[in-house]
């Protein structure tokens, strides 16, 4: 976040050849066990170029095959014809091995190393089974190779539908490289919600198992400081997990339907020389100092057209988590009838803030200010409408901050990422007065978003 500008709260009332998304695998190892169907026994390989039949290969042919079944039944619906499988194959690539048999479109299997692709000139798909495709389902577990498998096979979509390299050669603006990569994003969601529906032959996968595939299609966001205008910008956390779980709840129609007029991105670069030093981010006690000024301006918009009168509220700060109410709500907590908040500025939050970053204390904060506001509109302040609805408003608030002009946002690159981040890694901003919070991560990033996009209005306040 960046410090305020004079009048910012005023304001705030008042695509190449590839498109696979290359990148350093990071996350923490997770046990999420097989999303293969323990029926399904050993897939047939035999389709895949160049496959050594191996325990990798066998998960992502068994994508591959539900991904194909997926459009052969959704694609007539949604564009009014077949669906035509890719006539230049699927090549599996061991990029440990100079000498190895290399793909269409590369001079040399060492150039797909840790990533995944669809190259239209030859209409093939490619992965990397060395480096990317193992390192994926170790740290994220077999989920996220569906989800990367997915979203290449979304381009073969966008290639048979007037989405395609020439297409967009034509008219960079109308199909913009950010643009074409949510439409991705957003078909692997359309297809994950049919797995997740039971209706794929070889794959299953619970919601609730979304989590650790979603923190992999967020390690493929663009580094912190891209701007949405540049050729190969893929977006922000915020954008690519927004794109999937609009396939995940609306399915692939609206997909195909998103244009640069229908769909706002939240991926910005750097404006200032300070923000690209700092990478964004305000140290802790900064960054206290800096958003309770504008916590307090929107939540008392919000109250006052509630036609309440919010009591300006000044964070405490305590040793260890507010132990205020009986309930656990974590390094941050909304205390008393009053609504008085209490922070941890000792460990847990300041870890965080570490960690993740400045955005990630600014999201927690949002969300306990949102349950105060509940307690002074006399709405409940615990069960799952009060959990959905703190969260929904650290949203609103974050919303309000983003749509301000760009000379006077207080938002800076990277503060989406580390939203969604905290939001995926903790419960703590679902979290009501009695400890209790909503238990997907994949939920509450949906409460969020919409909160952001819809305001206090969408909150469960009325």
């Amino acid at each position: 976040m960046r410090t305020p500008l004079p009048r910012l709260l005023p304001a705030l009332l008042a695509v190449g050849v590839l498109l696979g998304c290359t990148s350093t695998v990071t996350g923490t190892p997770v046990g999420q066990g097989s999303v293969v169907a323990p029926d399904t026994g050993e897939t047939d390989t035999s389709f895949v170029k160049n496959t050594d039949g191996g325990e990798v290969d066998q998960l992502a042919a068994a994508v591959v095959d539900d991904v194909r079944a997926y459009w052969t039944d959704t694609f007539p619906g949604v564009f009014d014809q077949q669906f035509d499988d890719l006539t230049g194959g699927y090549y599996s690539v061991d990029t440990a091995d100079a000498t190895a048999p290399k793909p269409p479109c590369v001079d040399n299997p060492t150039e797909v190393e840790g990533n995944a692709f669809y190259c239209p000139s030859a209409d093939t798909i490619a992965w990397d089974r060395a480096a990317l495709l193992p390192v994926l389902k170790e740290r994220f577990g077999e989920a996220a190779v569906m989800l990367v498998l997915a979203h290449e096979i979304g381009h073969a979509v966008q290639a048979r539908t007037g989405v395609g390299a020439d297409q967009r050669r034509a008219n960079p603006g109308r199909f913009p490289t950010i643009l074409v990569e949510a439409m991705a994003d957003c078909y692997a969601g359309s297809f994950v919600r049919w797995v997740a529906d039971g209706k794929a032959p070889h794959l299953r996968i619970e919601k609730q198992r979304l989590d650790s595939a979603l923190e992999s299609l967020i390690s493929f966001r663009d580094p912190i400081g891209t701007d949405q205008s540049e050729s190969g910008a893929h977006g922000d956390a915020f954008d690519r997990v927004s794109a999937f779980q609009d396939g995940f709840d609306s399915g692939a129609r609206l997909c195909s339907g998103m244009t640069v007029d229908n769909r706002e991105f939240t991926l910005t670069g750097f404006t200032r020389a300070s923000d690209a030093e700092t990478g964004g981010n305000l140290p802790f006690d900064k960054l206290l100092e800096s958003v309770t000024p504008g916590l307090n301006d929107y939540f008392s918009s919000v109250a006052t057209k509630a036609g309440k009168q919010w009591r300006k509220v000044t964070p405490k700060t305590v040793a260890g988590d507010p132990t205020c109410d009986g309930g656990k709500q974590g390094p941050v907590a909304s205390c008393g009838s009053a609504g008085d908040v209490e922070l941890d500025d000792a460990d847990s939050l300041p870890k965080i803030h570490s960690d993740i970053g400045d955005y990630a204390t600014a999201t927690l904060l949002a969300s306990r200010y949102g349950l105060s506001l509940r307690k002074l509109l006399g709405k409940g302040t615990s069960g799952p409408d009060a959990q959905k609805s703190a969260v929904c408003l650290a949203g609103g608030f974050t919303g309000a901050l983003f749509r301000v002009p760009a000379e006077q946002r207080y938002l800076s690159p990277g503060d989406m990422d580390e939203a969604v981040q905290v939001l995926l890694d903790y419960d703590y901003a679902a979290r009501d007065s009695a400890g209790a919070a909503t238990a997907a991560g994949f939920d509450r990033v949906a409460a969020f978003r919409l909160g952001f996009t819809k305001g206090a209005d969408g909150c469960g306040l009325t």
